[in-house]
This record gives C-alpha cells, sequence and structure tokens, in this order.
C-alpha cells in the first residue's frame, strides 16, 4: 500500500511541477511581450535588448559595454550596435575612463533616467496591484520561490 502513496505522491508532485514549467513559459511569454512595449514607452526605435542595457544603465548609473555584456550575458557587438542606437537617441552618454582612456564610461541622460522610472513606476505600480491582494506570508513564498528559480 505504501508503494501506491508513494507512486501517487510522486506522480502529484510531477504534475504540480509540470503546472510550474507552463506557468513560467506563460511568465517568460509575457516578460519578452513587456520588454517590447517598454521598450516601445522609451523610444519608438529602441528594441528589447535596448531597452535591457538602458535600464541596466540607469540601474548602475555608470558602466562600460564590456560590463554589460557580461552582466546581460550578451555578445558585444550587439551591446555595441544598441548602445549607438541609444547615444543617437540622445539617451545614453559616453565618456573617456580616467583611469583608463582606452574605455568609455556610459551614463543614461536625464531624459532617459526619466523615461524609464517611469516605465519601472507602470510595471511597480502594475505588480503592486496584484500581490497586494494576497497574504503577507504568500507574498513572501512567492519571492522564495522566485529566489529558488533565479538561484538554480
Amino acid at each position: 500500500m505504501s508503494d501506491v502513496t508513494d507512486t501517487q505522491t510522486r506522480d502529484d508532485v510531477d504534475q504540480a511541477i509540470a503546472e510550474v514549467e507552463e506557468q513560467l513559459s506563460f511568465l517568460f511569454n509575457r516578460v519578452r511581450v513587456t520588454f517590447k512595449e517598454n521598450a516601445a514607452r522609451i523610444h519608438p526605435e529602441l528594441s528589447p535588448v535596448g531597452y535591457k542595457i538602458l535600464s541596466s544603465i540607469v540601474r548602475l548609473g555608470e558602466t562600460n559595454a564590456s560590463a554589460l555584456a557580461d552582466s546581460l550575458e550578451t555578445d558585444k557587438a550587439v551591446v555595441s550596435r544598441q548602445l549607438r542606437m541609444l547615444e543617437e537617441a540622445g539617451l545614453v552618454e559616453s565618456r573617456a575612463d580616467a583611469k583608463d582612456g582606452r574605455a568609455r564610461v556610459l551614463s543614461a541622460t536625464p531624459e532617459a533616467v526619466d523615461r524609464v522610472r517611469a516605465v519601472r513606476g507602470q510595471q511597480q505600480d502594475r505588480l503592486r496591484g496584484l500581490l497586494r491582494s494576497r497574504p503577507e506570508h504568500e507574498v513572501r513564498e512567492f519571492a522564495a520561490m522566485l529566489h529558488l528559480i533565479s538561484v538554480g
């Protein structure tokens, strides 16, 4: 009898895991759509990867192309093309690094900071609206589960 119960429990857990995988797939698709929408809110020619790069620069304050490529796990050529577009659009500025004249220090323009913060604010308001209806312990458990997945 115990073997049947153990098998059923494993089957139930496997089904629950399949449901998590399905929901993660839906979430990742939603994130891709959101990045595309957010990019368009910042600038009509900005791609989703450009939005990620710009958001990272805003979050970091100052950085360089190599650090961006590493942190976003993106090809340096892609980062370089996106940075060129961001500079041409007046969203990113670069200057020579005082420590290494060959390197460039990147920073977001005040206009870009304002636009990114506005978009982030909208996203944060949406998330707060979705989660505020849940008890605190559920929100904390959700955060812990997301952490478990992200460090995986």
